[in-house]
């Protein structure tokens, strides 16, 4: 079975706005929807499951009617951290398969990615899309800091794709602060995590500075 796991906590804080930012529009749909779409164009027979918070759900089930959004999911609870969140999310996920766990604010990962994911976590068990740091990077000791090789640092995306039975073993971990994502809960668990390649487009919305990006990039795709 093919599942994804999306998680949309996000209360709009960094955003400015008092409405969250999964819910805030991007050529006039909200940009959660737009995240949906791109697995449901991947692979309709796909089991999505949206974690949102209980507080939401009645706005989500609002969007919805209003913008006739029909592709078809399951909404769980959000817990207290995206650890609690996707927790949640897995007691959706009854049967062995796959589970690629998306952010709901990266509305831009390309097709290739969320299928060569796939593809090497049906071999590999644990796969993460990564791409390169281009900026020069610095590491803080103390009250200074030092250059670092920024070719020994990736930056990791989602959707971030493991066994299923792996991944809801994993998260029968105790939570602690040192859990940021999937993989780390995975890694803490003692298994491997494989890196892919990324698509730099494949932004998480959190500012408005981000807001203005994922506009050009919609419009550039519609050139």
């Amino acid at each position: 079975m093919d599942y994804a796991l999306i998680v949309a906590g996000g209360k709009g804080l960094r955003m400015g706005s008092e409405l969250p930012k999964q819910f805030l529009p991007i050529g006039g749909e909200p940009v959660l929807m737009r995240t949906m779409e791109a697995f449901y164009t991947c692979n309709p027979e796909i089991q999505i499951i949206l974690v949102l918070p209980c507080s939401q759900q009645p706005y989500w089930a609002e969007l919805c009617r209003e913008h006739h959004f029909s592709i078809p999911h399951r909404v769980a609870n959000g817990g207290e951290t995206r650890f609690h969140s996707v927790k949640n999310g897995l007691a959706f996920v009854t049967t062995s398969g796959l589970v690629r766990v998306h952010d709901g604010v990266r509305p831009f990962v390309s097709q290739e990615v969320i299928a060569r994911c796939y593809t090497l976590a049906a071999e590999k068990k644990a796969v993460i899309p990564v791409i390169d740091v281009v900026e020069t990077v610095r590491h803080l000791e103390g009250e200074e800091s030092v250059t670092v090789s920024r070719d020994e640092y990736k930056l990791v995306q989602t959707p971030q794709v493991f066994d299923a039975d792996l991944l809801k073993s994993a998260y029968e971990q105790p939570y602690t602060s040192h859990f940021t994502d999937d993989a780390s809960v995975v890694e803490a668990w003692g298994k491997p995590v494989f890196l892919t390649a990324g698509n730099r487009e494949n932004i998480k919305i959190t500012t408005p500075f981000d807001l203005k990006i994922a506009t050009a990039l919609l419009d550039s795709c519609s050139i």
